[in-house]
């Protein structure tokens, strides 16, 4: 033991060619204005600034909904779903507002009655907000999850069977119908 660093044993990283490497002659084309803007507004973003802008969102989102009170409207009242008015058949989403209407008040079996699957999947998205916004604002780092092909492939299927279901006249499929 001489106290000098190990020698490395694989190839040098500088004999690789560079990623990606271009066919002899290739001269890549230069970004556009709108590409070369992006990429200017992009560097020269704080990295805290995205996760406070999906929070203003958000908020201002659910200060609509709760303003609004879908739960008192109408069926014929404006906005309407246009699915629902073209066919009369609800839509996957159909009922979300109201169900986010009553997850704001606290009421989680009225939000259940119009759109159970939007009370199944908040609190991942809320999860994965606080794990993106800790990272970006404070540098927490907090067990991240990342959905695979898999997990995104069935939950789609079970929104796709939910969105028959409710439309089922009979019972007890008439429990989702709203």
């Amino acid at each position: 033991m001489t106290g000098e660093p190990p020698q490395a044993s694989a190839t040098p990283v500088e004999d690789y060619p560079p990623y990606p490497a271009y066919p002899p002659g290739y001269v890549p084309p230069q970004p556009d204005r709108l590409t070369r803007f992006y990429w200017a507004i992009y560097s020269r973003t704080p990295r805290w600034l995205a996760p406070l802008g999906v929070l203003g969102c958000v908020a201002t989102a659910s200060g609509y909904v709760l303003w609004a009170d879908p739960a008192a409207a109408d069926a014929s009242a404006q906005p309407t779903c246009l699915v629902k008015y073209l066919t009369g058949f609800d839509c996957p989403g159909c009922g979300g507002t109201r169900a986010a209407w009553y997850m704001l008040h606290g009421d989680l079996p009225a939000a259940a009655r119009h759109h159970a699957l939007l009370l199944f999947v908040v609190p991942f998205i809320a999860y994965l907000y606080v794990a993106w916004a800790g990272k970006a604002w404070f540098g927490w780092r907090l067990p991240s999850w990342e959905p695979s092909s898999r997990s995104l492939i069935w939950f789609l299927a079970a929104w796709g069977v939910f969105s028959v279901l409710r439309n089922l006249p009979w019972e007890p499929f008439t429990w989702f119908f709203v």
